[in-house]
């Protein structure tokens, strides 16, 4: 039976990737060597990160002046270091989910924080609007997709002062203007690779700026210096992570993962809207995310809530549906559409969720 892979992470990745990942587990490049017992100093991995930072570089076309990191740690490490690393004084947040909320606490601890718009009063279902950024704010934070809650920010916005975004889950899957950004970071493991490297996009010319002591592993200058070398980085993700910016170049690259993320996303989203039985959680279409798509019992069915569950989750599974299952705090159902899903399982969820209804 195919399956279809919608967990929200560890997510999908494409085929071959995973089929060459695992020839390099065996051997790597011919080298008689695993990739998982090579030196990360070994002369033939270096070029590994150069080129995994160059295709980052060439396919966000981010500009001169700014350094690809690659880390450990994961987001949650991101938010002490970039508080760490930029809040000098004051900085501004936008409370749009969890990850977005526990960035926000962090950062609390170096200095003042503005929570300058939150959308938790309606469970996080929409995205904040018409707020104000603090014009002395160091920088402004933002997450781009809520991976709980189903909102996407698919532009960036205009900001009086530096940009930060978490884009763990929406990496390229559309074009950015890197250029209003002095940081962008993420977890690999929702749209680019393995779980267990962190990528960090940084100006370069925005560090030292903060009067505090940094902590040498906690300072982006150690790694700006250290060409991500300065302890052993997580060798195997990253070079899974490689291959797969060179899947999407090979693809298309930025544009085409955008062309596809949106043609996922108007399949299932026009199912849902026609649904006899289910209704999107985001009832805004602009603030709907393409790659977590969220969706619950609609309100007529909530009677008989933990018993269609149930039967639904039971009827989707056998029919090959994987981790569709909604995160805890939201409850219903989650189809992760990340940048390697085909839109065959898309549509195989759709009439999954077609015959389902037949039987009301």
């Amino acid at each position: 039976m195919k399956m279809h892979n919608f967990n929200a992470g560890p997510s999908i990745l494409p085929r071959e990737v995973i089929e060459d990942t695992a020839k390099a587990v065996l051997d790597f490049e011919g080298k008689g060597l695993s990739i998982l017992e090579i030196s990360h100093r070994a002369k033939y991995f270096q070029p590994v990160v150069d080129e995994a930072e160059a295709l980052f570089k060439e396919l966000l076309n981010i500009p001169d002046g700014y350094k690809v990191l690659f880390l450990g740690g994961g987001a949650s490490l991101e938010f002490c270091m970039v508080p760490y690393n930029f809040l000098n004084k004051k900085a501004a947040y936008l409370n749009t989910g969890v990850w977005a909320k526990k960035a926000q606490k962090e950062a609390k601890a170096f200095g003042e924080v503005v929570e300058v718009a939150s959308s938790a009063d309606k469970v996080y279902n929409y995205l904040p609007k018409g707020y104000t950024i603090p014009a002395d704010a160091d920088y402004f934070h933002i997450t781009t997709n809520n991976t709980i809650y189903g909102t996407e920010l698919h532009e960036d916005p205009t900001s009086p002062v530096p940009m930060i975004a978490d884009m763990s889950s929406d990496i390229f899957s559309r074009p950015i203007d890197v250029s209003k950004y002095i940081c962008i970071y993420g977890g690999a493991q929702k749209n680019l690779a393995p779980a267990g490297v962190t990528f960090v996009i940084v100006k370069e010319d925005a560090l030292g700026k903060v009067e505090r002591a940094i902590p040498t592993m906690l300072d982006y200058r150690t790694h700006v210096e250290g060409g991500s070398m300065f302890n052993t980085p997580p060798v195997l993700p990253i070079y899974t992570a490689l291959l797969n910016l060179r899947w999407i170049k090979k693809q298309g690259g930025v544009k085409e993962m955008q062309r596809r993320a949106e043609e996922r996303a108007n399949l299932l989203y026009n199912k849902l809207d026609n649904s006899k039985i289910f209704r999107p959680t985001v009832a805004d279409k602009a603030d709907r995310s393409y790659m977590n798509i969220c969706f619950v019992l609609k309100d007529e069915y909530l009677d008989r809530k933990e018993e269609l569950e149930k039967e639904f989750m039971a009827f989707a599974t056998e029919r090959g549906m994987v981790g569709i299952k909604g995160h805890r705090s939201v409850g219903g159902f989650r189809a992760s559409c990340y940048n390697a899903l085909p839109l065959e399982s898309v549509q195989a969820l759709v009439d999954c969720i077609t015959e389902f209804e037949k039987k009301f």
